[in-house]
């Protein structure tokens, strides 16, 4: 995976406008699954990518230092060359001390290659300093946001569930309403309360029965009152007379 090509899917995972694209969706937990697995995979990618470039920037610092390692040793060189060659001239052997002072020259000219490769790849190790750090940020980022969606999908899972023990609720509520009068429970209620009127009924008949039997007994006890006081006045008796006074 090429260096722009990383910094191109993490910056458009990490600007992902996740609320617009749930608006969107048919299925919210559907689209956040699906979401999760691409970030978790884009991160698995990012971060073998990054290691990488990781590694090659370690690698161009490391030939870095070991240029101005060897610029450094090939300077103590001309100069140890150069301070004999100038000794052995001063005693007179000229012969020596041009040997030395080419070894010096070759020296320097060592220590000026050292020194070039050294600032040649100091640009690159600017360039790559940077795309590392703008890796790690978006890495990081995409971590976050893939907590955000973790999060997001966990919550709306739960409310799922919430909304269907809700909606079980009311059906059970619904399904036993004793105000609804084509329920089993009303139809039973309705008898109950036809069996009651016609015990009520039966008594109001019961206690009509008696009275009209009690007003018989009293009918009955005045006509023999009068039978009895017709015989009397019959057998030609004053006391009937009296009596009936």
């Amino acid at each position: 995976m090429a260096k722009q090509s990383i910094l191109g899917r993490i910056s458009q995972l990490v600007r992902a406008n996740i609320n617009a694209l749930l608006d969107q969706a048919e299925d919210p937990q559907l689209m956040l699954d699906q979401l999760v697995r691409d970030f978790t995979n884009s991160i698995a990618e990012a971060e073998s990518a990054v290691a990488q470039t990781i590694g090659n920037l370690r690698l161009m610092e490391q030939d870095h230092a070991e240029d101005i390692e060897s610029a450094a040793d090939w300077g103590r060189k001309a100069l140890a060359a150069s301070a004999k060659g100038s000794e052995l001239r001063a005693a007179g052997s000229v012969e020596d001390a041009d040997k030395f002072d080419k070894l010096a020259k070759i020296a320097i000219g060592k220590q000026i290659s050292a020194e070039n490769e050294a600032k040649s790849v100091e640009p690159s190790i600017a360039s790559q300093t940077q795309v590392v750090a703008q890796l790690k940020d978006g890495l990081e980022k995409m971590r976050e946001k893939l907590n955000d969606l973790t999060s997001k999908r966990d919550e709306l899972i739960a409310r799922a569930k919430t909304a269907e023990a809700q909606s079980q609720v009311h059906d059970a509520i619904q399904s036993i309403d004793v105000l609804d009068p084509t329920s089993e429970l009303g139809r039973f209620e309705e008898k109950i309360r036809r069996e009651e009127a016609k015990v009520l009924g039966q008594q109001e008949l019961a206690a009509s029965s008696l009275d009209a039997q009690f007003e018989s007994l009293e009918d009955l006890d005045k006509k023999a009152e009068v039978e009895a006081r017709l015989a009397e006045l019959k057998s030609g008796g004053s006391s009937a007379l009296t009596a009936g006074s």
